[in-house]
């Protein structure tokens, strides 16, 4: 561990990252031994949860190797990651929805690559007196910001069951974590707008799960974003990056045992908590890593109504899923099984 420490703090000094970002850094994933001979690149991940485990899998496979690729993820923020990439420390990151925010804002030189999940892993939980989410007019929700990708989508949800959300419901920013979670138990809230560890923790404790939100709307999770100028520059890696992890996709939706086994490791999770999560989300783990045009348009309208804007993008501004079909087209065409 000592010299992962030393190698992941030689390389922010020869990078020169700025110290905000370094702050940020919590972790580091590599194989040192064939280092050498391979093209280092950086990927930023903004926490350690279920579905990002594609990333170590890729690794521990030989994925990424297969593709020259020597794959160092660091742990920072998503607002910094997205910075960082523009600025060259990372080559990619998984905040797609923060890099396409940074296109609608200022046109800034992004694109969506990658989508890991083709539905959204976010819940809505309530009291269990709650039975159905018309009961929630008048109650309180937290909600980890007031204006975010979470709650925006939760409130399409409540408008399909005949709720209005701006008039019918006090939403209250907990902040992030396990926050909102946390404030139910303590009845300080009525319901919570849930991510995946405050359902594993809530449903548990006998709360009532009213809807899971990526089965009412069209929108795609967890999204790899990388700048229009690696894509001009280096499509080869680019390619072997989105081949690497579409490897990894696959695996997980074939390999049970050998996934939880991994998410435990990598994401310091019980196995009773692992093995639940993988029944329930492997489902939604996208195998082409692609998602299609009415689910990127519908993304751009969830950040439109975020930003406040009535301003609007077309579709191929942020989003270029050519190496991800090419991929799945290669991957299918030979054969290939994890």
């Amino acid at each position: 561990m000592a010299n992962l420490t030393l190698r992941a703090k030689g390389w922010l000094r020869n990078r020169r990252t700025p110290s905000v970002v370094l702050g940020s850094v919590l972790g580091l994933c590599f194989f040192g031994s064939a280092a050498g001979a391979l093209e280092t690149v950086n990927i930023a991940l903004s926490n350690k949860n279920f579905q990002m485990i594609l990333y170590p899998i890729a690794q521990q496979r030989g994925y990424m190797q297969e593709e020259g690729i020597d794959l160092q993820v660091i742990l920072a923020r998503a607002e910094l990651s997205v910075q960082a990439t523009v600025a060259g420390s990372f080559q990619f990151n998984m905040a797609g929805t923060m890099a396409v925010v940074n296109v609608m804002k200022g046109g800034a030189p992004f694109k969506v690559i990658l989508a890991t999940n083709d539905k959204v892993l976010s819940w809505i939980l309530s009291k269990p007196e709650i039975t159905s989410l018309k009961e929630l007019k008048g109650k309180r929700v937290a909600t980890s910001g007031v204006a975010n990708v979470t709650l925006i989508m939760a409130k399409q949800v409540l408008m399909k069951h005949g709720i209005d959300p701006e008039r019918d419901v006090t939403f209250i920013n907990t902040g992030g974590g396990s926050n909102g979670v946390r404030a139910l138990m303590a009845g300080a809230v009525d319901a919570v707008v849930a991510s995946t560890a405050e359902r594993y923790i809530g449903v548990p404790a006998g709360f009532r799960e009213l809807s899971f939100i990526g089965n009412e709307v069209k929108n795609s999770w967890g999204t790899m974003a990388t700048t229009d100028q690696l894509i001009q520059e280096k499509p080869k890696l680019v390619a072997g990056v989105v081949k690497a992890s579409l490897k990894a996709l696959r695996f997980i939706r074939t390999e049970r045992d050998a996934t939880i086994a991994t998410a435990m490791k990598f994401a310091g999770l019980e196995k009773s908590i692992a093995t639940r999560m993988y029944d329930d989300l492997v489902g939604t783990f996208n195998q082409n890593g692609a998602v299609d045009e009415e689910t990127q348009r519908n993304d751009i309208e969830v950040i439109r109504q975020i930003l406040k804007t009535p301003e609007t993008i077309p579709v191929e501004r942020a989003y270029d899923f050519r190496f991800a079909r090419e991929a799945d087209r290669q991957l299918t065409q030979s054969g290939w099984r994890p």
